[in-house]
């Protein structure tokens, strides 16, 4: 009775005042009563062993996969950091060379000034971007200003 009283989680104390105690004492006394042969128990035994064996197996295989895909994302990422790095050297590079170098927004407003047009380039008379953006067989954008 007590081996039943643990599975149940319930103490023996408690069983014995139940209601069902007697009932269950009945039918835990019939002969007919099936019972697991300890054979069966073994086997069944045995049958759990070899899933969870298979089961720590498939873990430890999944738990490798996702190692090796952590190393080579941090190989990529190494590689990557590299690739910036050495960008932003030629960048540094390049910038040193061409000290020289007036930027496309001042070159506008130069422009705009030699040419005698104290307005800004943004005020011109030209579509917006988004109408320049598309060109299909559908739309015809016409442009009255030239496109810098």
């Amino acid at each position: 009775m007590s081996n039943i009283c643990i599975e149940a989680g319930v103490s023996r104390a408690s069983y014995y005042r139940s209601p069902q105690a007697a009932e269950i004492k009945r039918r835990l006394d019939e002969p007919q009563t099936a019972r697991p042969e300890l054979e069966d128990l073994r086997h069944q035994v045995s049958q759990l062993k070899k899933t969870e064996r298979a089961l720590r197996s498939e873990h430890a295989a999944q738990i490798r996969e996702l190692k090796q895909t952590i190393k080579t994302y941090a190989n990529q990422i190494q590689a990557l950091t590299l690739r910036v790095a050495q960008l932003e050297h030629d960048n540094e590079q390049t910038d040193r060379v061409n000290d020289n170098a007036t930027p496309l927004s001042t070159r506008r407003r130069t422009a705009n000034v030699e040419a005698g047009s104290l307005r800004h380039p943004a005020s011109t008379n030209a579509p917006p971007r988004s109408q320049l953006a598309r060109n299909d067989s559908q739309t015809t954008v016409e442009h009255e200003t030239p496109l810098e």
